[in-house]
């Protein structure tokens, strides 16, 4: 039964990209510099994990091999014990951001550039703002800045409760993100505000707007709830699960990968939050996923909980409990099945600021009957969806 998985590890990088220095990332290294910080037991979290990096299940389907070759070198093709099929790509898409990374996993490098709010501090235009404010009925905004999502909920959240005004603000990437609490705020009027925020900033070019609701009465107990949702603009033109669905596949997105489509080429949409609730999700998604058929995951906490947070004892601490899940789901895969495991972007936990890194991502191929062998060290992300439509014969 031929069926294909493409699990994205979000913003696990395998060292920086050729054209990194454009982005200030050169250095940037997401998986080695945790692989170095295990190992000189600097990333022990007590009582939790402490040691060396143990991922016995991606090494063994050619994390080391994918990772050398994106540092320049040349592993020998076939070793003793690797089961996959290992490379790493580099970035055709001019940014380092979500929807980029995933779309060009897709067959669909973002080759113009996406809007941006530069500024640090009073980041969005004023007549953006006033617009806003007129149309969702607010009585104002507070951030209008460039932020961390956590550390500003932390800032503004005792005012926002006070005055009911909802927290705006940005990053490197092309988004406009609201943060509202769940319950005074209401979800659904959150919805609404960023349905009409995606509107205002067609005209801007900006890639996402996101809803970010939390909860929790004071500073010290804010917490984000897994209710996020992102407002896409549409692909440009066709994907791979375009593809897959006009070959009388179905294509089932767990987690925001519905979201960073716009919905377009879904066909079942899985909502899920954490990475254990994920895989199960993926896991059941393949219980009834017939020949034909895509699943695309993204394990996003990799990114949203360390990498923007620059926590790296906790994202060493996910790279392996997510190891022991693969562990479970390969299990689960019937003859036929191809899985690639890859990331959209870099977000190493030792680097400066808190933004997207600018690296090169793994490719690793396993399932029953894969060969295994280097992949290579590929130009794009694309590769990945020329590789699937492959598995799948598509027209």
């Amino acid at each position: 039964m031929a069926r294909s998985f493409i699990l994205v590890m979000d913003s696990f990088g395998l060292g920086h990209a050729p054209d990194a220095e454009k982005f200030g990332d050169v250095g940037a290294n997401t998986y080695a510099h945790i692989d170095k910080a295990c190992t000189l037991g600097t990333a022990d979290i007590a009582g939790v994990r402490s040691g060396p990096l143990r991922l016995p299940f991606l090494e063994q389907i050619g994390l080391r091999q994918a990772a050398d070759l994106a540092a320049g070198k040349n592993p020998d093709p076939y070793q003793p014990g690797i089961t996959g099929l290992w490379g790493c790509a580099s970035a055709l898409s001019t940014g380092k951001d979500t929807i980029s990374g995933h779309w060009e996993m897709a067959g669909l490098p973002v080759l113009f550039d996406w809007g941006y709010f530069q500024e640090r501090e009073n980041s969005f235009p004023s007549e953006l703002i006033d617009q806003l404010i007129q149309e969702a009925g607010l009585p104002g905004i507070l951030g209008n800045c460039h932020a961390s999502g956590t550390g500003i909920i932390q800032a503004m959240g005792d005012e926002h409760l006070r005055t009911g005004k909802p927290i705006c603000y940005t990053s490197a990437d092309s988004v406009f993100q609201i943060a509202a609490h769940e319950d005074h705020f209401g979800l659904d009027r959150l919805y609404q505000v960023c349905a009409i925020a995606r509107k205002l900033l067609d005209s801007y070019n900006i890639g996402r707007v996101i809803a970010r609701p939390f909860s929790g009465e004071t500073a010290s107990t804010f917490t984000r709830t897994s209710n996020r949702r992102d407002y896409a603009v549409p692909p440009t033109s066709k994907t791979l699960l375009d593809r897959v669905v006009d070959n009388g596949g179905a294509v089932h997105a767990v987690g925001k990968v519905s979201d960073i489509f716009a919905g377009q080429g879904i066909t079942h949409k899985l909502k899920a939050s954490g990475h254990d609730e994920l895989m199960a999700a993926t896991i059941n998604a393949a219980k009834t996923a017939n020949d034909g058929d895509l699943i695309f995951t993204n394990f996003v906490d990799f990114d949203m909980l360390f990498g923007h947070q620059r926590n790296l004892p906790g994202y060493a601490n996910a790279l392996e409990e997510f190891d022991l899940l693969l562990t479970q789901f390969n299990r689960r895969l019937r003859p036929g099945d191809m899985v690639v495991i890859t990331a959209d972007h870099g977000n190493d936990p030792s680097w400066h600021g808190y933004d997207h890194t600018r690296e090169q991502v793994p490719i690793l191929i396993f399932g029953p009957g894969i060969e295994p062998g280097k992949f290579g060290a590929r130009t794009s992300f694309s590769d990945i969806s020329d590789a699937i439509s492959q598995h799948l014969e598509l027209n």
